[in-house]
C-alpha cells in the first residue's frame, strides 16, 4: 500500500467507527475540496451510499459556483442533503473582528441544527496541517452542551481506540481526515478524479486555496491551473492554506475564539 492508500483506510476505519457507535450522525459538508474528499471516502466506506445525514450549514454568502457544485453533486451521490442556515449577524458576539464574526453566523447554526435533529455525532472535514489550533483536536472529540471545545480537557487516542461516548446532552465531533494535508487531498483527488469547483484553479494569475464565504475569502497568486500544477505548487510553497481567508488576519485570538464555542 501506497501513502494515499494507508490514509484512504485509517479514514474508513473512522466512518465506521462513528456509524456503529454513535446514535445519530451527520457529514457536514463545506462544498470545498477536504468535505468532498470526505464524501467520496464514505461512499467507499459503505459500498456505495453515505448512509447518514450530509448537511450544509449554509451562511447564503457562499460563492455560485460553490451552490451549483452541491444541487449538482447532492443529486449525483445520492445524498441526503439537509440546508440549515444561519441567524443574521447581530445574532453574533458583538466583541468578535469583523470576518470572525460573520464567519461565527455558522457556529450558531450549526448549534441550532444540533438541538433540531438530536445528532449525537458530526463529522467534520478538518485537518491538522491546516491551522494552529486544529493541530490540537483528536479524531473524536467531545463537545459541550453547548457546542464549545476545550482544548485542555482532550482524550488520548493510542493504537486506534477512539472515546465514541458522547459527554451527556452533548455531542462528538469525528474528524476522518485530520492527519491529511492539503498535499494528500489534491493527490488523492487527483487520483480518484473527484469532482472540484473550478475556483481552485487558477485564473489571471489567481486561484482560491481555501473556499468559504464570498465577503471574506480572497484568491492568492497563483498560475496552478490544474491538479498537477497545484500539487507542483504546494510541493514549493511556503504560503500558509488560508492566506486568503480575512478572519485569519485578524485579532490574533480571534479563529481560537471561534473554535472555542464551536467553530469547525
Amino acid at each position: 500500500m501506497n501513502r494515499l492508500d494507508d490514509l484512504e483506510a485509517q479514514s474508513i476505519f473512522i466512518f465506521r467507527e462513528a456509524f456503529a457507535r454513535l446514535r445519530r450522525v451527520a457529514l457536514l459538508w463545506s462544498l470545498g475540496k477536504d468535505s468532498n474528499v470526505m464524501i467520496w471516502i464514505a461512499r467507499k466506506a459503505f459500498f456505495g451510499r453515505v448512509p447518514f445525514p450530509v448537511m450544509h450549514v449554509d451562511t447564503e454568502k457562499k460563492f455560485p459556483e460553490m451552490y451549483a457544485f452541491r444541487d449538482r453533486f447532492a443529486a449525483e451521490w445520492d445524498l441526503d442533503l439537509k440546508v440549515e442556515y444561519c441567524p443574521p449577524v447581530e445574532a453574533v458576539d458583538p466583541s468578535l473582528p469583523p470576518a470572525a464574526r460573520s464567519a461565527a453566523r455558522k457556529t450558531e447554526g450549526l448549534k441550532l441544527a444540533v438541538a433540531k435533529y438530536g445528532f449525537d455525532g458530526l463529522i467534520a472535514g478538518i485537518r491538522r496541517d491546516e491551522e494552529p489550533t486544529r493541530a490540537k483536536e483528536r479524531v473524536f472529540s467531545p463537545r459541550g452542551i453547548e457546542g464549545g471545545w476545550d482544548v485542555r480537557d482532550q482524550p488520548p487516542e493510542f493504537w486506534d481506540q477512539f472515546n465514541a461516548a458522547p459527554p451527556p446532552g452533548a455531542h462528538l465531533r469525528v474528524h476522518p481526515i485530520l492527519h491529511w494535508t492539503e498535499l494528500d487531498i489534491w493527490q488523492y483527488t487527483k487520483r480518484e478524479a473527484i469532482p472540484i469547483i473550478p475556483l481552485y484553479l487558477a485564473r489571471n494569475g489567481k486561484r482560491y486555496r481555501s473556499l468559504g464565504d464570498a465577503d471574506i475569502t480572497f484568491p492568492v497568486a497563483s498560475e496552478a491551473a490544474t491538479i498537477d500544477e497545484i500539487v507542483a505548487e504546494l510541493e514549493a510553497t511556503r504560503i500558509p492554506e488560508r492566506a486568503g481567508r480575512a478572519m485569519d488576519h485578524e485579532t490574533e485570538d480571534a479563529f481560537e475564539r471561534l473554535r472555542v464555542t464551536g467553530y469547525l
